[in-house]
């Protein structure tokens, strides 16, 4: 990541136009300050990517504010060709200034070179090669596909320094961590699971209600009972215990079970985050505007 940092740090100075990914589902937390202070003075296109994933009223809200703070900015689900159209047009805008100053230089007209970049998983291989059209950069469903800086040709008219995705050493917000947690942007092998899925469920819970009840078929009753029942359980002291009734539920309705009938909160952790993650929950954003 320091690597990757210096680079992008020496290389922002060839370029014209910057142009970021962030995760419609969080944007505060895809966007790495450390990006925004490198390319800062730089002309700025923010692609909101998986907006296919994200609540639509909430992205009509980010889009509106990144507009405030004087960004292009376009939604889009980058393993689809929705909206790159708007996204060459957003490009040219940001061009036009770079193109005009030449003009009237006299200066034969070169490609508008645009640094690409965004935090490890967000999708940025994907879009290339959607931009393109052809498979420019690789891809995967994993942090870190990207290993070094590369130049691709858009058009004649767009050149794209591709970077490596790049997360900065540290969160001051646990939030934070947390969000990319659940989108996948670090490694999940690290992170203790069902920690993570009682934040989520809490989260649907106050922002989305019925979503879980849909999904997995519950019912007020059960959820109520079992927290009554926690009220005299030890495993549930300092824990979040309508969160943990919503996870054990779930867990025995689609049989995540232990031997003794033990819920298996590990498989139901695992299952709901991957609901989530794949859209199965319905449009859900986990920041507002």
């Amino acid at each position: 990541m320091t690597k990757a940092r210096r680079a992008m740090e020496r290389d922002v100075k060839l370029v014209d136009i910057v142009i970021e990914l962030l995760d419609a589902r969080a944007p505060i937390s895809t966007e790495n300050p450390d990006i925004k202070k490198i390319t800062r003075g730089k002309k700025r296109l923010v692609l909101l990517n998986k907006a296919d994933l994200a609540d639509k009223n909430v992205t009509t809200a980010w889009i509106k504010s990144f507009k405030n703070d004087g960004c292009e900015v376009v939604a889009l689900d980058s393993r689809s060709n929705n909206n790159l159209g708007m996204v060459r047009s957003a490009m040219e805008r940001l061009a036009e200034e770079k193109y005009k100053r030449d003009r009237e230089k006299g200066i034969k007209e070169r490609p508008v070179r645009a640094l690409i970049c965004g935090i490890p998983n967000v999708g940025k291989s994907t879009f290339i090669n959607s931009l393109c059209g052809k498979a420019s950069a690789k891809t995967g469903d994993k942090p870190g596909v990207t290993k070094g800086n590369q130049w691709l040709r858009v058009n004649t008219r767009f050149e794209l320094l591709d970077t490596p995705g790049v997360l900065w050493p540290k969160f001051d917000d646990e939030r934070i961590g947390t969000n990319l947690a659940l989108i996948g942007a670090v490694n999940d092998q690290i992170i203790n699971k069902e920690e993570l899925v009682i934040e989520l469920i809490d989260y649907l819970i106050k922002n989305y209600s019925g979503v879980l009840e849909e999904r997995y078929a519950l019912s007020e009753d059960e959820i109520k009972n079992l927290i009554s029942e926690y009220e005299g359980r030890l495993m549930a002291l300092g824990v979040n215990k309508e969160a943990l009734a919503y996870l054990e539920v779930i867990a025995k309705k689609r049989g995540c079970i232990k031997r003794g009938a033990e819920a298996d909160f590990e498989r139901a952790s695992k299952l709901i985050t991957d609901d989530f993650k794949n859209g199965r929950l319905g449009r859900i954003s986990l920041e507002k505007a």
